[in-house]
């Protein structure tokens, strides 16, 4: 029996799915309290995006991929504990 396959997905949405999948991996070297709120904030800004944005607006999401990647690297840094959330309007 072979896996299951779901929709086929995109270059774009390959990269969404990887950057939120590299946030759970990196969250769980992290204190238990430190991974549920960085997971609480990853989850809570995906799920905003992917409301907000526009599929088809490729520059914005490809911007929001950069973004993403680097914090992701700060985030594995040793040094840094936790992820802050900022509100935008």
């Amino acid at each position: 029996m072979g896996a299951s396959r779901g929709p086929r997905l995109s270059g774009l949405q390959k990269q969404v799915l990887s950057l939120y999948r590299g946030f759970l991996r990196a969250a769980r070297c992290k204190s238990a309290a430190d991974r549920r709120q960085i997971e609480s904030i990853v989850s809570a800004e995906f799920r905003r995006n992917s409301n907000q944005v526009d599929r088809k607006n490729f520059l914005y999401i490809e911007y929001l991929l950069r973004r993403g990647k680097k914090q992701l690297e700060q985030l594995q840094s040793p040094n840094t504990e936790s992820l802050s959330q900022t509100k935008q309007s």
